[in-house]
């Protein structure tokens, strides 16, 4: 593939769906989701990809029960932990998107940790969205800016403002599942990204499946407002 995103954000849907059509509890889809996303990784790391962002759990995901959020804490903090040897193997860096206050005290620091860990890995980053939500993000970014630097802003100059000022545009964002939205992901990064939309459910997806993603998008004239 010649053309390749420098910056891939994918939804990652269909967990709970997928554990209910095997009659298995939203957990077990969750744990499985979490093997998707390593081989999804994998695979962006292997093709040279050097973004990727990762909606794990967004500002609204609180208001699931608390059986399940303290489960998706609880598998955020020990995969943390646990996959350093996978970080490395790859070269992944990894970064955190969102508000950390708003994280237990344990996962804000398991976050910290593991960022720090793998600062010094180029191949890729990865970025998990975690407390995540694109408006909470904007209105987090407004608060820090000067009021003596309002005047004079600029787009250029708000993005230095927001979770990861070097994170660049996205470039291709992917939802599984079947739904077509976005869900308050990435929106000032996703200003002009390519949408892609498939019906197959998290957990099945593969590293191949990534691939076919790529491919369509190599084949989208991105125009960026100009003339065809």
């Amino acid at each position: 593939m010649s053309t390749l995103p420098g910056h891939v954000a994918i939804i990652m849907d269909g967990n709970g769906r997928w554990a209910k059509l095997r009659g298995q509890t939203r957990t077990q889809g969750h744990k499985q989701g979490l093997e998707a996303a390593k081989a999804v990784v994998k695979r962006a790391s292997e093709l040279g990809i050097p973004y990727v962002t990762l909606y794990t759990f967004s500002t609204e995901n609180w208001k699931r029960t608390a059986d399940e959020v303290g489960f998706l804490m609880n598998l955020i903090k020990t995969h943390l932990r646990s996959e350093l040897d996978f970080y490395a193997a790859n070269g992944i860096r990894v970064l955190h998107a969102g508000d950390l206050s708003g994280l237990p005290p344990e996962i804000a620091r398991e976050i910290v940790d593991v960022g720090a860990r793998t600062a010094h890995f180029k191949r890729t980053s990865v970025i998990l969205a975690i407390n995540y939500g694109g408006q909470d993000e904007i209105l987090r970014g407004i608060r820090k800016i000067p009021e003596t630097a309002i005047k004079n802003l600029t787009a250029e100059d708000f993005a230095s403002y927001l979770d990861i000022p070097e994170l660049p545009p996205v470039d291709l964002m992917i939802r599984t599942g079947g739904e077509k939205r976005i869900s308050n992901f990435l929106l000032w990064q996703s200003a002009y990204a390519e949408l892609y939309f498939s019906d197959k459910l998290w957990p099945d997806w593969t590293g191949d499946d990534l691939s076919a993603s790529l491919e369509e998008f190599a084949t989208r004239n991105r125009r960026f407002g100009s003339t065809p």
